[in-house]
């Protein structure tokens, strides 16, 4: 194939393991996983990462590298009838034992739970090694039997060294870009529309570099906001516009204007987004953005969640759109997603502090003599002396998490909660 029609970022693939860009905590220098492929002997693994950071670079290496026989699937148009069919090669071929075939699936997470299962018997058997894409968590979307048999990869999203150290090599190295003699004056617009996306900038280098003024070799951010604004991308489920849409429907929610959150939630229905992705979102924002100051709020995303996998499409965008406006409407408190995060950066900041004796189990009669569990009051038979039992390390004692915010529901913990001790957290 001509060059000129290959796209940028297919012509700037990496090969080997050598030339891939990130990810060094997973195949930088003595890494397990560049050992193990390396050796030829790899794991049935799930590649689960944002989009444009290399799963499917990562699966072509692994198929360069190791002397198998090499099957690629995309769940997107293949079914339970392409499985077999790829299993049966192997078996016709004989390929058991360490010379197993490998099956690269790309979106795993769009299989069925069927389409899955029929993928049990030859993984369990080691007749094929399974490599599995997706930018969804696997824990969700790969059943836990096939998850079980599966290493997780988690890839992170490029780094701004990654991504400038990219441009640069696909102005240096590219063959058709090479002899433009191009100069990226600023890099600061490319990267920003990019999402971290690195198959998303080389497409968006391209179509700026076909867009410069005959004899123009110089590109600046003002030239290349000025070309994407005139070309701007549909909703794309794998490019940064996602991104923005799903943020603007989470910071609509978050500022509780349903209207805004129903029409962002139709461009994402409009645009082909998987229902469950909607409804996970609703299930974590129900949580992190509304929590105590209407508990009723996780449960709602919850049976949510439950009924659109129950009810399917179209019908399931009804459920949708009626929690949306439910969790926009709700009273907002973000008191238990802020307690989380200030105890994860406490425990950092002060490692393992000892559990004080009098909470410690005693199991056994080294540990009474010990004074485990000494000291220790029942709570239920003490309901009004709770204030006078600790339960944090003596080093943090004095430290506050949850503070209950100014709504009907959490001035009601605050006020019950000083009730029980004696303002001794400030509430």
């Amino acid at each position: 194939m001509n060059a000129n029609h290959t796209p940028l970022a297919e012509r700037l693939r990496p090969k080997t393991l050598d030339d891939y860009i990130g990810q060094k905590h997973l195949i930088g220098e003595g890494k397990p996983l560049r050992n193990a492929i390396l050796s030829g002997s790899i794991p049935s693994m799930i590649l689960w990462g944002p989009p444009g950071v290399g799963k499917t670079t990562l699966a072509q290496i692994i198929a360069n590298t190791l002397d198998r026989p090499f099957y690629t699937l995309s769940a997107i148009n293949s079914g339970v009838k392409d499985i077999r069919e790829v299993i049966e090669k192997v078996k016709s071929g004989g390929m058991f034992g360490p010379g197993n075939a490998v099956l690269f699936i790309d979106e795993i997470h769009r299989f069925s739970k069927s389409q899955q299962d029929s993928l049990l018997g030859a993984v369990e058997k080691g007749l094929i090694t399974l490599i599995g894409a997706t930018t969804e968590n696997p824990s969700f979307e790969v059943i836990s039997a096939l998850l079980s048999r599966s290493q997780v990869y988690v890839l992170e999203s490029h780094s701004k060294d990654d991504l400038v150290g990219l441009l640069e090599r696909a102005l240096k190295e590219d063959p058709v870009l090479k002899t433009k003699n191009i100069s990226l004056k600023e890099y600061e617009s490319l990267l920003k529309l990019s999402g971290g996306d690195a198959r998303k900038m080389l497409n968006n280098l391209e179509i700026i570099v076909q867009a410069l003024p005959k004899g123009e070799t110089v590109i600046t951010n003002a030239f290349v906001d000025e070309v994407i604004a005139k070309s701007p991308a549909n909703y794309d489920k794998d490019g940064e516009q996602h991104y923005d849409i799903v943020s603007a429907f989470i910071k609509s929610i978050r500022g509780s204007d349903p209207n805004a959150a129903v029409y962002w939630m139709a461009r994402m229905i409009e645009g082909g987004e998987d229902p469950k992705f909607i409804a996970r979102r609703l299930l974590i924002l129900a949580s992190e953005d509304i929590g105590n100051a209407n508990p009723t709020a996780l449960i709602m995303a919850n049976t949510c969640f439950d009924a659109v996998a129950k009810i399917g499409w179209p019908e399931s965008r009804i459920i949708l759109s009626q929690t949306a406006v439910y969790l926009a409407s709700s009273p907002k408190s973000n008191a238990s997603y802020v307690a989380i995060g200030e105890a994860q950066a406490l425990v950092r900041q002060t490692g393992n502090l000892n559990v004080p004796l009098h909470l410690r189990n005693a199991p056994t009669k080294l540990m009474k003599e010990l004074g485990y569990g000494d000291d220790y009051a029942y709570s239920h038979n003490n309901p009004d002396k709770l204030h006078e039992q600790e339960f944090l390390p003596e080093e943090i004692k004095e430290n506050c998490f949850y503070r209950p915010l100014n709504n009907k529901r959490e001035l009601e913990l605050r006020k019950y909660l000083n009730s029980v001790w004696k303002g001794k957290y400030g509430y």
